[in-house]
């Protein structure tokens, strides 16, 4: 079930209410020794009567002896160290006898043990109680495009690990320093041609001429 037992609890009281009375002294009473002050909240009796009633369910079959020991608890006693006190017999024996005349418990003996079991109307009260509070469960429907970005996210991580898996030639490091040396003075050898090509050509001398057509053309003397 999907409901928790403060739930029931609260819900079996609301229908007890209806059924059990609580006596006039219930608002003035402690509900144990270890306790400081009565209980606050009005509806106590019905809330420790649905408590007792899961109690029954779970223990069955029980007494008052052993619920006394259940609903204990710690004293503060000061500076001494604490100790463990059983809650009231008084409030727990009354609880269970009006139970057992509204039809809800009864007494029976089960091999050695004797004490109060639950009847079936009181089964049927809690178990329509928790089915009434159980909330359904939301189905998870998954869409199309989420399976399909799944499987593709599997497909990508696949990819990925198997690039980690892959080994690394050692050969391959030395293979690319030996290109670069080898390809060094090809290089050097080409940006010494491109210089020269870039360079201008150098105009050549001019042959002198003879002295005898230096005569012959007085003109240009």
């Amino acid at each position: 079930m999907n409901v928790s037992k403060q739930d029931i609890i609260n819900a079996v009281a609301q229908q007890l209410k209806l059924v059990l009375k609580k006596p006039e002294w219930a608002d003035f009473v402690k509900t144990g020794v270890f306790k400081q002050r009565p209980p606050v909240d009005s509806d106590w009796w019905y809330y420790r009567a649905a408590s007792i009633l899961l109690k029954v369910q779970k223990l069955e079959p029980i007494g008052v002896s052993k619920l006394r020991t259940k609903y204990g608890g710690r004293k503060n006693c000061g500076v001494a160290p604490e100790h463990f006190f059983r809650g009231s017999g008084k409030i727990i024996r009354l609880i269970l006898q009006q139970l057992e005349t509204v039809g809800y418990l009864k007494q029976e003996k089960k091999s050695l043990h004797k004490g109060r079991l639950l009847t079936a109307k009181a089964k049927s009260l809690i178990s329509k109680t928790a089915k009434a509070l159980e909330k359904p469960r939301p189905k998870l429907v998954e869409m199309p495009e989420r399976k399909e970005e799944a499987v593709k996210e599997e497909v990508t991580a696949k990819k990925e690990e198997a690039k980690k898996e892959e080994p690394k030639h050692d050969d391959q490091k030395p293979v690319k320093h030996e290109a670069k040396e080898h390809k060094a003075p090809h290089a050097a050898s080409a940006q010494a041609e491109q210089k020269k090509e870039q360079q201008p050509a150098k105009a050549e001398p001019k042959p002198e001429q003879p002295k005898e057509e230096q005569a012959e053309n007085p003109k240009e003397q």
